[in-house]
C-alpha cells in the first residue's frame, strides 16, 4: 500500500515545476480553509485522507478548497450538470503559456494586469481566469457559447471582488464563430488559450466517461456520466477537436497581428497532423507542441503565432 500511495506522489510531480499541487492533498489545511470539505474527507484503502471523486458535491469541495487555499479565490461554485474541472491540470496549461510569454522576453515571464488572456470557452467554471489572474496577475476575457455558463462565471466573479477589475466575461452569440465577434477591432490579446469540446457528439463523449471511470476503477459509472456529463458545448462540437481547433485557426487569420500567441489543447494525437495542416495552410511562421503529463494521463498544446523574431522584439518592447 506504500508503494501505491508513493507512486500517486511520484505522478503529481510530473507536473509543471511551478505547478502548486504537485504534492498529494494536504486535506488538513484544505479544510481549514473550507469547512465545507470536512464531510466529504474520509481514509481511503491506501490509509491516507481523500474523497470520493465520482461524488459530484464533494469535487465541487474539494475545487472551492483548492482556489481558496492557493489563490485566494474566496467564493467558487457551479450549477449542476456543468463540468468540474481539476484544478492541477488546468494550472498546468497556464505555466506553460506563461514560459512561452517569457521565450520572448529573455527568460523574464511578464505579470501583472498589462497581459491579456481570452480563454475561449471559459464555463460555468471560469478556472483558467481564476487561476492565471491570482498567479501572474494578469487581466482576462472569458467567452462562451452559453449563456448560463456566462452567469456563473460572472457570479462567480463578482463575489470576488478583488477579480473585477481583472476578468471579463463575454457572451458568443453566434455558435458559427470562435473569435469573430468576440475579439473587438484593434483589440489586443498576448495569450488566446482554449479547451476545445474533444467529442464529436453526445454518445461518444459519454462513452468517453464511462471508459475514464472503468479504468478508474470505480463502479459508479452511470452515475458519473449524469453528474459530469457537462453541457452540449463543453464536451462536444460536431466534427470533434479536430474540426473545432480548425476553425479557430482560420479565424485567427483574421486576426493574425492582434494576438502573440494563439493556442489550444489538442486531446487526441491523431489530430495534430489535422492542425499541423491547417496552420502551414494559413501560413503560421512558428507552431509549437507543448506536451502535458498529469500522471497517466498525457495531455498537450499546440500554438502558433503569425509574428516573426522581429515583429514579436516590438510586441515584448511594447506590451512587456
Amino acid at each position: 500500500m506504500q508503494q501505491k500511495a508513493k507512486a500517486k506522489t511520484a505522478e503529481k510531480e510530473q507536473l509543471h515545476p511551478r505547478n502548486l499541487h504537485r504534492g498529494r492533498y494536504d486535506f488538513q489545511q484544505l479544510c481549514r480553509s473550507s469547512q465545507q470539505l470536512k464531510q466529504f474527507v474520509s481514509i481511503n484503502q491506501f490509509g491516507g485522507e481523500s474523497i470520493d471523486f465520482s461524488e459530484p458535491d464533494a469535487v465541487k469541495a474539494l475545487n472551492a478548497a483548492l482556489l481558496t487555499t492557493y489563490y485566494g479565490v474566496e467564493y467558487w461554485t457551479i450549477p449542476n450538470g456543468y463540468l468540474c474541472p481539476p484544478i492541477p491540470g488546468r494550472a498546468d496549461y497556464l505555466h506553460y503559456l506563461a514560459d512561452l510569454l517569457g521565450e520572448t522576453n529573455k527568460g523574464i515571464i511578464p505579470t501583472g494586469a498589462e497581459i491579456k488572456v481570452l480563454d475561449i470557452g471559459t464555463g460555468a467554471n471560469c478556472i483558467y481566469p481564476l487561476i492565471g489572474s491570482s498567479v501572474y496577475g494578469w487581466s482576462f476575457v472569458g467567452s462562451d457559447v452559453d449563456a448560463g455558463a456566462i452567469r456563473s462565471a460572472r457570479n462567480i466573479i463578482s463575489k470576488n471582488h478583488h477579480l473585477k477589475n481583472l476578468i471579463e466575461c463575454r457572451l458568443q452569440a453566434d455558435r458559427s464563430h470562435i473569435l469573430k465577434g468576440i475579439v473587438k477591432d484593434k483589440e489586443i490579446f498576448d495569450l488566446v488559450m482554449c479547451n476545445p469540446p474533444f467529442h464529436a457528439s453526445k454518445k461518444e463523449a459519454q462513452a468517453g466517461t464511462i471508459k475514464k471511470w472503468t479504468n478508474l476503477g470505480s463502479g459508479k459509472t452511470q452515475k458519473a456520466v449524469l453528474n459530469f456529463g457537462g453541457t452540449n458545448s463543453e464536451l462536444w462540437y460536431a466534427g470533434g477537436e479536430s474540426a473545432f481547433i480548425g476553425k479557430m485557426i482560420d479565424e485567427s487569420a483574421g486576426i493574425k497581428n492582434q494576438c502573440l500567441w494563439f493556442s489550444s489543447l489538442v486531446s487526441k494525437k491523431e489530430t495534430l497532423p489535422v492542425i499541423y495542416k491547417a496552420l502551414e495552410n494559413i501560413k503560421a511562421l512558428d507552431v509549437r507542441t507543448i506536451n502535458m503529463s498529469q500522471g497517466q494521463k498525457v495531455s498537450r498544446a499546440v500554438a502558433w503565432t503569425f509574428l516573426n523574431e522581429t515583429d514579436q522584439y516590438e510586441w515584448k518592447m511594447r506590451r512587456f
